[in-house]
């Protein structure tokens, strides 16, 4: 019985997980239908973010002033999540959803070698083994019959790529400024996604041409973004809280199922048995790093 009411008690937070991996194993899907209607992926990544920025100064600007302490680590966080959400954007909007995704769940490997870099943390047999799969699948995922060499074969895979380093560093700095409080630093990493995304609008003389000539339609797909982006932020920050991170690797894992489902359903893409091999070893590779945090 005490079994069955802990679990209950988790399973809110499982549901907020699960709806983390929902939505961002779609959400790509409403970025390429923006693309087609001439609104760049740089110029949809500022416009969502800056609903998602407008929505986190509304909720979270009044609370404590404690919050804003450590400008330093916030504009870090800020300028290193903006890159990995903006590069995300672009490249699911231009690269096969799958490959990207693969690409971007290396982080762990990434996540392995910056906390040994920035956490002097030591590297043990699970982050040995985490490295040596990782590297594995991508080179079976990546390599070329042709060249042989396993590396991204076009920008939007090395935009996929830089997405999950990025990422993995974030989560990093993160977890070195724990005390710093949430709410600050979701902020800052909206805001820093705005920021990101504006540098290359403003030196593209065209940034913003599109603006002008967005329809209803486009404007709700904007506005539908940013807040399901504000929503699910809460919603993960609320199960990462109640959920051992362990387990919380796993439940992510479940964004790949809805990518693979929802690019062959929506756009007809799928992947050769090579590229799911090396898929698989990356996917063991994420399941071996919540043994690291199990270990931490």
């Amino acid at each position: 019985m005490a079994v069955a009411a802990a679990s209950d008690k988790k399973l809110p937070a499982v549901l907020a997980l699960l709806s983390g991996t929902v939505v961002w194993g779609v959400i790509w899907y409403p970025y390429r239908l923006l693309e087609s209607a001439g609104v760049s992926g740089v110029l949809s990544t500022f416009l969502s973010y800056a609903v998602v920025s407008a929505l986190g100064v509304g909720l979270l600007f009044r609370r404590r002033p404690g919050m804003w302490r450590d400008g330093k680590m916030l504009l870090w966080l800020g300028l290193v999540y903006g890159w990995a959400n903006l590069a995300y954007v672009l490249a699911v909007i231009h690269g096969e959803v799958m490959r990207v995704l693969l690409l971007f769940y290396l982080a762990p490997l990434w996540t392995v070698l910056f906390a040994c870099w920035l956490l002097k943390e030591r590297l043990h047999g699970t982050g040995y083994a985490i490295v040596g799969l990782s590297l594995a699948g991508a080179a079976v995922m990546l390599w070329h019959p042709d060249t042989g060499l396993p590396l991204p074969r076009n920008s939007a895979e090395w935009l996929g790529l830089s997405a999950g380093l990025m990422f993995a560093l974030g989560n990093v700095l993160s977890r070195q400024a724990a005390d710093l409080d949430v709410g600050a630093k979701s902020l800052a990493i909206w805001v820093g996604s705005v920021l990101l995304a504006l540098v290359p609008l403003l030196f593209n003389g065209d940034g913003f041409a599109a603006v002008p000539f967005m329809d209803g339609v486009a404007w709700a797909w904007v506005a539908g973004i940013g807040v399901a982006l504000f929503i699910i932020t809460l919603a993960v920050q609320y199960g990462l809280g109640k959920v051992a991170a362990s387990h919380a690797v796993v439940i992510f894992l479940f964004e790949l199922v809805v990518a693979a489902i929802s690019s062959w359903w929506l756009v007809g893409e799928s992947m050769t048995a090579r590229e799911w091999l090396g898929g698989a070893m990356i996917v063991a590779a994420s399941l071996f790093s919540g043994r690291l945090e199990e270990k931490a």
